[in-house]
């Protein structure tokens, strides 16, 4: 059972270190909830009615293409989403298509969290927006011993052109981080996470490594 400090930091790390996922997108009933340095973080209440669920809005200085090879670029995760610990690339279908694993620290008492994904990306030829689906799998890496495996989160990323080397960045999760942890904690919590990830991210996609990507399918 986690209590009160430890519980508070896992909520934040749970309630947005799972950047990519597949959603539900009927609903719009969106609250802010909370504004900083232009990142918005909104709420609404998700298909399990003791859990909200997440969007973040931004914009971000950068290409399409820039943005999006910092997004799918699994092993340097750590670098900027709030408390992830491990991403590990299992395989590598195409440059848009792609299998990972990652961890997440969860400090004691309670137990780390981990989990599969399978990203893609895709782009609409009309309006150029991208889309980056990536549902939970089964598989590939067996349950560990003392880390909880999330069977199930649903959420994805939505990047549109603004104008030159401009894009908005949208990001929606909901998720059941699953264990003992109190829905209302995860939702008390659940602003410092994303507000902390989206920062890392607008520093981190300025690397030349993502200015200097191209993408065949992908047109900026």
């Amino acid at each position: 059972m986690c209590r009160s400090a430890a519980v508070s930091s896992f909520i934040i790390a749970i309630a947005f270190s799972f950047i990519f996922l597949t959603p539900s997108r009927a609903q719009n009933n969106w609250t802010l909830s909370t504004q900083h340095e232009g990142i918005s973080v909104y709420t609404r209440p998700a298909s399990n009615p003791k859990l909200k669920a997440i969007k973040v809005v931004s914009l971000i200085p950068a290409s399409s293409s820039q943005l999006l090879a910092a997004i799918m670029d699994i092993e340097t995760c750590d670098e900027w989403v709030y408390h992830s610990k491990k991403n590990i690339m299992i395989k590598q279908i195409s440059a848009l298509d792609l299998i990972y694993y990652s961890e997440l620290d969860v400090p004691w008492p309670c137990e780390n969290r981990d989990y599969v994904v399978h990203v893609q990306a895709s782009q609409n030829a009309q309006t150029k927006v991208i889309t980056v689906n990536s549902p939970c799998i089964p598989g590939y890496v067996p349950v560990k011993d003392k880390i909880v495996r999330i069977p199930h989160s649903v959420g994805y990323w939505t990047i549109t052109p603004q104008a030159k080397n401009q894009v908005r960045a949208e990001y929606v999760l909901e998720v059941d981080p699953m264990g003992t942890i109190p829905a209302w904690l995860i939702n008390l919590f659940a602003t410092k996470g994303p507000l902390e990830t989206f920062k890392g991210l607008k520093v981190h996609v300025q690397q030349d490594k993502y200015k200097n990507t191209v993408y065949p399918q992908i047109t900026d």
